[in-house]
């Protein structure tokens, strides 16, 4: 029985938001990182949320974003009346 020799060998994965930029539009902090009240990103900053016009923030600056816009939020990318997408 002939034995054949493993090569090693280095996996290199990334991963990236679809989200058309890659900063929110509000704070402009990368997606790939957190809101500018948060440490780390993960559970506690959950990252990206789009809006029914298909712009993308993250979801504590757009809760913030909305929560200042009264009596009606606004995208602050498109100015469309903000609706989260389904």
């Amino acid at each position: 029985m002939h034995s054949i020799p493993i090569s090693p060998w280095h996996a290199v994965a990334s991963w990236t938001w679809d989200a058309h930029d890659e900063t929110c539009g509000i704070f402009r902090m990368a997606f790939d990182g957190c809101c500018p009240d948060c440490k780390l990103p993960g559970d506690a900053c959950p990252l990206t949320i789009w809006g029914a016009c298909n712009h993308a923030f993250l979801l504590h600056c757009i809760l913030k974003w909305v929560n200042s816009q009264i009596p009606q939020a606004h995208c602050s990318m498109c100015r469309r009346e903000w609706q989260f997408k389904e």
